[in-house]
């Protein structure tokens, strides 16, 4: 059902992509938009190792939960920093696309659990993600993206 990727040297393994996934902060979750244009919103992530599926919190309205429930399928893409070799301006950049569907969540200690996790990604001031649960969890969704295909290459710009 998922493309093959055409340039298959530059395919990385499944545990490169899933580090890019754990050490990368942010990536693009596309949606299947309004009229079918796709929309795609940058997104903070967490990897969860334990079921190999990406997390995400938002808010409780808007476009993009609009969209899933009208249909769940969806791609999320992230790409590393890159590296360049000494004396060469070109970068090696790491990239992953999942693809999958997404269920909304509303689980009160599910959402506390990942968005702990999730913010421990930028921060290790448990007092401040605490305050920031209380005060903002009640009207927090967490959107659970399975996995249902994921693929990786690295390219060099040029």
């Amino acid at each position: 059902m998922f493309r093959e990727l055409v340039r298959k040297k530059k395919q990385l393994p499944l545990e490169a992509c899933i580090d890019v996934l754990k050490t990368e902060n942010r990536g693009v979750l596309s949606v299947i938009g309004d009229e079918g244009y796709p929309y795609g919103t940058p997104m903070n992530h967490f990897y969860n190792e334990e079921d190999g599926n990406i997390y995400f919190h938002c808010g409780n309205i808007g476009h993009r939960l609009e969209a899933l429930r009208g249909c769940d399928k969806a791609s999320f893409c992230v790409y590393d920093k890159g590296i360049a070799d000494e004396g060469d301006w070109a970068l090696k950049v790491r990239s992953v696309i999942a693809f999958g569907r997404v269920e909304i969540l509303d689980d009160v200690e599910l959402i506390a659990d990942i968005v702990t996790k999730l913010s421990h990604k930028f921060t290790s001031d448990d007092e401040y993600i605490k305050e920031e649960i209380k005060n903002h969890g009640h009207r927090t969704l967490l959107l659970r993206f399975n996995v249902e295909h994921l693929c990786g290459k690295l390219v060099t710009e040029s």
